[in-house]
This record gives structure tokens, C-alpha cells and sequence, in this order.
């Protein structure tokens, strides 16, 4: 078979599909990636440890299974990126921190051990905040890490350098996690998919807090099928897990594949849950990506959904949060970055009576989404209320004008879906006339993942904006 193209221009899928038929090998996907990362990382700056070397040998490796007949992962060949606050054993989890530039992780995290068991070639660990405190991916350790669509904007945080990385071809596929928008805003800004998961499904060991529904693992990819692909690897029950769910499909990958319409779908268009604003043209984007969604046979409903009031409740979960996160480094405040430094001295002024009231507004909360999604199928939103910022600015201070107060305002209308524990995604909605991608989110009942993601190929398909010119 000729590949006339450049084979890490191919869907992931395709990879595999290749790499499992002897068409192409481990190998040669894995060079393909490589000269990507030669060409593009030094100027975007994505991946800060590489691991060509240990690549190249389970690549090698790779290859001999499939000649020796030997059963093949999902994954099998297929390289991968890993944020760089998720452990790979033998490899440095800097948390993209000077204070833990020397720290090698002594084993795999749960869900790199998935992946590994899967098949996939661990490539590199890629760019975040400091401990992934903030959306704009820039920390003391390794600099900020580039838009490819415009090298002078952000490509938004925790999870920049996975979505730069998958957008640019240097790797096929990328690992997550997310919290307030980390997987979903740097997945709208470099134009891919990325897909919060229903809490549960994969287990966060060894990252603090076991019970904690707010923090998941997730994939990053260039389509809702290759995301599926690796969803498939990650997911499935754990009886030792405290909130371990198992998944409601046997393959999200068929879900996908097999979602060829709409039909019987409803689903609301809400443009700013979050009472933050919205900018116009993002507006105008993401309501035209969901009115399109019609012609595949859903209904579709212009609505207004406000959850603002649960802001503050948020706020004061993730407070709590970060200091059970770091209850160990606590002694490192002063000389943490000010992003985290700042959590933290919040966080520790939360008290007993400010989580109680907390938590109330939280169910009032999701009552009004479970009301709301007893109606509708989905609710769609703009991923982000605004388009790429310029990586300068620690993160956008207006929306239409208005001043917004701190970091995390410009993020709620992600993080209001992360305070009910639903799982969503974003997907390419279009180009701004400046050629920036808009993410549309798509936000389903719990353990709708690879619906979200079956509705996400026909909005992609629609919008079709197609690769960054760093490419």
C-alpha cells in the first residue's frame, strides 16, 4: 500500500489499523511524530521531556509482536503524549515546578498503565502550569508553550501542551486532566477534541484526594473517533477504586462510528451560563455549529440557562481542594508560583460553615441541570467565552467590555459543569475571521461520554476548519 501522505497527518485510528495489518510499522509512525516534534517544538514549546530513546525500543518492540502474531492493544504502536503533572514510571512529573524539577516518578499512574497495557508508546510528558493551576500554560521551569495557530496566543490551560501536541501532529493522540476547563479550553483553542469524563471512570491514582469527583483523566485528539479510541483504553471498573463506574458502552469507538445522525435528539443552545458574557463572534460561531446540527435531524432550542450562583460554591470547593492537593507541600507556599501560592492562601481560609453553604448551593445547582437535561438530550455551549488571548497575558481581563475579577471568572462556563460531576466535551465549531478556532461544548448526563463524542463527529464534520498553519 502507497501512504502518500505524511503518516502523522493520519487519524490515530488509521495508525493503528496500519500498524496492526503490517502496512506501516511502530517504527515509522513513530519517526513520522519525531520529525514534527524537530520541526514545531522548539518554537511552540509543548513537549518538555522527550523520551525518544525509550520510544524508539517499544516501538521495536511494537513491530516484533505484530510479526511474531502476538495479540495487539487498542493502542498498539501508537505514540502518546502525557501532561506532565501524571506519573510515568522512570520519567520526570516536574509538575512543571522548579521546586520538583528533580522528581522522577517511581511508578505508572493507574491510567498510564491502562494506556501501556493497551499498547501505546509513551513519547514525551507535555507542558502545564504549575501543578495545572491556571489557564494560560506557562510556569518558571519551561516557559510558556505557543498557540499554532498564532505563535503570539495562548493555546489556554492546564492541558496546552497535550492539545498542541495533538493539533500539530506531534503526537497522535494525548492524555488530560481536567478540573475547571483544562482539558476543554485548550482543546478549543488549538482546534481538536478533548473530553471531560464522567467522574469514576478512571481512577486518578496517585494523585491526592481518591474520593474527589472534580479532577479526570481524559483524551485529547484530532477527532471524536480517535478520542473514542483512547477513551476505550482508559475506561472500565475498578473494585478497588472508591468511586470506580464502570462505562454504559462496550465500545465507544463503535457508538462513534455507528452515529450517522441526529435524529430524536433534543438539544439546547444556552450562550452564557456563567453570567461572565460571551463574545460575539464566539457567540455567533458556536450558535450556527448548533443550529447545524438540525439539518442531522435534532431539535434544536435557543434557551437561557443560568447557573451563575454557583460561582462562588465552585470557588470555594476548589479551595478546599488545592489544599487537600498540596496538604504536603504546604511548607512550600511562599515559594510556589503566584497562581498556586495564591489557591492555596484562599483555600485555607475557607471554613466550616463557607463548605456547608457550599455544597448546598452545589445541589441547587444540579438541580437545575438535571431538570434541564430531563427535557434536553445536551446542553451546547461556547467552550470558552472568548477567542485565543494573546500567551502574554496571565488571562483575558474583559469579556465585551466588561472587567472580570480574577483567573478563573473567563472559565466558569466549563467549570459550572465540572461543579455537577456531568461529563462534556469540546469540539471544533468554526474559525473566527481572524482564523482562530471556537470550541463548541457539549454537555451530557452522566456516563454519556461516548454519545457527547458521537454528537461531537457531526459538528466537526460540519465545521471542518482544518489543520494550524504551524503544521
Amino acid at each position: 500500500m502507497s501512504i502518500n501522505s505524511d503518516i502523522a497527518a493520519l487519524a490515530a485510528r488509521h495508525q493503528a489499523d496500519l500498524i496492526r495489518a503490517g502496512e506501516i510499522s511502530a517504527v515509522e509512525v513513530l519517526d513520522a511524530a519525531l520529525a514534527r516534534i524537530e520541526k514545531l517544538n522548539p518554537k511552540l514549546n509543548a513537549i518538555v521531556t522527550l523520551l525518544e530513546g525509550q520510544a524508539r525500543a517499544a516501538a521495536l518492540q511494537a513491530d516484533q509482536a505484530v510479526r511474531a502474531g502476538e495479540p495487539l492493544g487498542l493502542l498498539h504502536g501508537l505514540p502518546l503524549v502525557v501532561k506532565d503533572v501524571t506519573d510515568v514510571a522512570a520519567v520526570p512529573t516536574t509538575y512543571g515546578s522548579p521546586l520538583f524539577r528533580d522528581n522522577v516518578a517511581e511508578q505508572d499512574a493507574e491510567v498510564i498503565a491502562r494506556l501501556r497495557r493497551a499498547g501505546a508508546i509513551f513519547l514525551g510528558k507535555t507542558n502545564t502550569p504549575e501543578f495545572a493551576t491556571g489557564a494560560n500554560t506557562v510556569n518558571d521551569l519551561f516557559g510558556a508553550t505557543l498557540n499554532p495557530w498564532n505563535p503570539e496566543l495562548s493555546p489556554a490551560g492546564s492541558s496546552g501542551g497535550s492539545a498542541v501536541a495533538v493539533a500539530t501532529g506531534m503526537a497522535p493522540l494525548a492524555q488530560g486532566t481536567d478540573f475547571g476547563c483544562s482539558i476543554r479550553i485548550p482543546a478549543s483553542f488549538c482546534g481538536i477534541v478533548g473530553l471531560r469524563t464522567t467522574p469514576g471512570l478512571i481512577p486518578n491514582d496517585p494523585m491526592n484526594l481518591y474520593w474527589d469527583p472534580g479532577q479526570v483523566h481524559g483524551p485529547m485528539a484530532r477527532s471524536a473517533e480517535d478520542a473514542a479510541l483512547m477513551l476505550d483504553a482508559m475506561t472500565g471498573f475498578d473494585p478497588y477504586w472508591p468511586i470506580s463506574i464502570a462505562p454504559s458502552w462496550t465500545s465507544a469507538l463503535d457508538v462513534v462510528s455507528r452515529t450517522e445522525d441526529a435524529r430524536g435528539l433534543k438539544i439546547a443552545y444556552a450562550p452564557d451560563i456563567a453570567g461572565i458574557g460571551v463574545d460575539a463572534e464566539v457567540d455567533q460561531i458556536c450558535r450556527q455549529a448548533a443550529r447545524r446540527l438540525s439539518r442531522h435531524g435534532a431539535e434544536v432550542d435557543e434557551i437561557d440557562f443560568d447557573v451563575s450562583e454557583g460561582r462562588e460554591a465552585y470557588m470555594t470547593w476548589r479551595g478546599e481542594w488545592m489544599i487537600g492537593q498540596r496538604l504536603q507541600q504546604l511548607d512550600l507556599i511562599d515559594r510556589f508560583g503566584p497562581n498556586l501560592a495564591g489557591n492555596l492562601k484562599a483555600g485555607l481560609q475557607i471554613d466550616a460553615l463557607d463548605r456547608a453553604d457550599g455544597q448546598h448551593v452545589r445541589q441547587a445547582v444540579w438541580r437545575k441541570y438535571r431538570a434541564l437535561l430531563t427535557r434536553y438530550d445536551y446542553l451546547v455551549t461556547p467552550a470558552a467565552p472568548v477567542p485565543p488571548y494573546p500567551v502574554s497575558q496571565n488571562f483575558p481581563d474583559r469579556i465585551g467590555g466588561k472587567q472580570l475579577e480574577n483567573y478563573v471568572d473567563w472559565i466558569a462556563g466549563a467549570y459550572l459543569v465540572t461543579l455537577v460531576g456531568f461529563p462534556a466535551g469540546s469540539v471544533p465549531a468554526g474559525l473566527t475571521a481572524s482564523r482562530l478556532p471556537v470550541g463548541l461544548q457539549i454537555i451530557g448526563r452522566r456516563l454519556a461520554d461516548a454519545n457527547i463524542l458521537g454528537l461531537a463527529k457531526l459538528v466537526a464534520a460540519d465545521s471542518a476548519i482544518g489543520s494550524p498553519p504551524a503544521n
